[in-house]
């Protein structure tokens, strides 16, 4: 944080230097301290102190000045900085002056000259008007600010990206925010190119893409080397755990991810059956320390990108980017995970961003405060972002299909569900359409167990777990998937008949290895996977060894 500015004005040379200095003594390690004998020269400065984001806690001027006079002075400052502090220096036959200022600047104190000691007549006045200063001042933030509509899903995906990739972000809301419409105006940012994004710098974007939000905030979108021995696509719990172990065994090690590392683990509000973290452990918080981990062993990771083709040729192997560009590598492992599965219900992807989320999106979670929130799914995913939800929302309702929550989720779960007051499971209920204009409003559901009885109700937002699909669109043709596009590794893929056409070595591939060889699968996207976090993470450390077996092969 910034130090807050104490400034004294005063056209005499030798009481400035005495205020100065007492001011510095006394001060000067919780404050900087600037003097002038100009007093426009201070009120110009004020302009770059605020052009910084940096405030002022206390002005100190002396009334009697030539070409300004104090309460001149303190009256115009104020326009900058209206919560500073105000104290004026006079002598005695100007305290009628002094008096009047206190209604017209509302001035806080005034001295008269001298004031020695001051550790008697001087400090401990200044003491108490810092103090209250601290108090009331509220420190500006000095990160991202985001200024859009809360149901607007440009904004949602905005949010959610800077959220996913653990930068800090402000969020102003058009609507409830006094400073978003203000800060729309001077950006001159039209209300169809919002969200605007401000960045601590002071620059500004007007509804970017990701890729260009990504340059901005510094992340890495280009391979810096020609060759590398692994690339691992996708940054979920087993390809920050593959980079790791790649990173820290000396291979030169690239991770590509299409969105921001973490993966859907990465937007758990809580992960309380991971080993090692008795108390559970966020989501976020384990992404942040897998990626210091990953930094620290040197390995590049490029986000958002997007892998749209591989290709084989000879022992290496030729990824092509979503921008057109090629990675060169003599291994891959897949570790892209799944994403929730949509929920099929006429009307419900007109609100997709606009009261309707897939997952966690725990950016969200404080525009529910005082709502009742509606959950779909009955897994794991779903309890933990109830958990949380409930500490902002009035009512949380989790509408399962099935009776109750004992055949899918785990039992400490349940045991916490049942014990906070405002989480109710409703069970045999459906989702059978959404009601709202230009965000959710109300919901339709359907008793499964009764004869297409329907009710309607009102809803603040509505969060989707309801299973999940494989992220294996963009595959090549020569990578064997099971029905349901999960990718099969090892002796599975012996049954299939393509099996032979494309695996050509004399061994077996490796238990992680898919048909295409030196081409290795991890984590959830792996056909018969366990679907936990920690089993992800053993699969992303295992590939780095059949890495190391193939890589000596060749």
């Amino acid at each position: 944080m910034k130090l807050p500015y104490i400034i004294a004005v005063d056209d005499d040379q030798q009481v400035l230097e005495s205020v100065t200095r007492d001011l510095r003594s006394e001060y000067g390690e919780k404050y900087r301290i600037i003097s002038t004998t100009d007093p426009q020269e201070a009120l110009d400065a004020l302009g770059d102190i605020k052009n910084k984001k940096e405030t002022v806690a206390l002005f100190v001027a002396d009334q009697r000045m030539p070409e300004m006079d104090g309460v001149e002075f303190l009256g115009k400052a104020l326009k900058k900085f209206p919560e500073a502090r105000r104290v004026l220096l006079t002598a005695y036959s100007d305290t009628e002056a002094a008096i009047k200022a206190i209604n017209d600047v509302q001035l806080d104190y005034y001295f008269v000259k001298p004031w020695d000691p001051p550790e008697e007549k001087l400090y401990p006045v200044l003491e108490g008007l810092l103090a209250d200063w601290q108090a009331t001042h509220t420190q500006e933030f000095e990160g991202i600010k985001v200024i859009g509509y809360q149901f607007s899903p440009r904004s949602h995906e905005i949010k959610n990206f800077l959220a996913s990739n653990l930068i800090p972000y402000q969020w102003l809301d058009m609507q409830s925010h006094k400073a978003a419409g203000e800060l729309q105006e001077e950006y001159e940012c039209s209300e169809q190119d919002l969200p605007l994004i401000i960045f601590e710098d002071g620059s500004a974007l007007c509804n970017p893409d990701l890729q260009e939000l990504a340059r901005k905030i510094g992340l890495q979108l280009n391979a810096s080397e020609s060759l590398y021995d692994v690339v691992i696509i996708g940054a979920g719990p087993a390809g920050l755990a593959a980079a790791v172990y790649g990173g820290s065994e000396g291979l030169r090690t690239l991770v590509v991810e299409k969105h921001s590392p973490g993966g859907q683990a990465g937007s758990s509000s809580r992960i309380e059956n991971y080993l090692g973290f008795p108390r559970g452990v966020s989501g976020a918080e384990l992404t942040r320390r897998a990626l210091s981990q990953v930094s620290r062993f040197g390995v590049e990771i490029l986000a958002p990108q997007e892998v749209k083709d591989v290709e084989i040729k000879g022992n290496y192997k030729l990824i092509t980017l979503s921008d057109e560009t090629v990675v060169k590598t003599r291994s891959i492992i897949i570790a892209t995970g799944v994403n929730y599965r949509k929920l099929k219900v006429d009307g419900l992807n007109g609100f997709n961003g606009a009261g309707i989320y897939y997952g966690g999106s725990m950016a969200e979670a404080p525009m529910c405060r005082q709502k009742n929130i509606f959950i779909v799914g009955g897994g794991n995913s779903a309890g933990q972002a109830a958990m949380y939800l409930s500490q902002y929302a009035r009512k949380v309702v989790i509408l399962i299909r099935k009776e109750n929550l004992g055949s899918s989720m785990s039992r400490y779960l349940i045991d916490q569900i049942e014990g906070t007051p405002n989480i109710e499971v409703w069970g045999n209920t459906e989702v059978e359409g959404a009601l709202g204009e230009e965000k959710l409003e109300g919901l339709k559901l359907v008793n499964n167990q009764e004869d297409r009885h329907w009710t309607e109700e009102e809803v603040g937002a509505l969060f989707i777990f309801i299973g999940a699909k494989p992220c294996t669109h963009w595959l090549p043709f020569n990578i064997i998937t099971n029905k349901k596009g999960y990718i099969e590794t090892g002796r599975d893929l012996v049954r299939y008949p393509d099996y032979s056409k494309f695996w050509k070595l004399k061994r077996e591939p490796y238990l992680l290895e898919t048909c295409g060889a030196g081409i290795f699968a991890a984590g959830d996207v792996r056909a018969g996977a366990m679907n936990r976090v920690a089993s992800a993470v053993g699969e992303g450390a295992m590939a780095i060894k059949f890495v190391h077996q193939y890589l000596a092969e060749n």
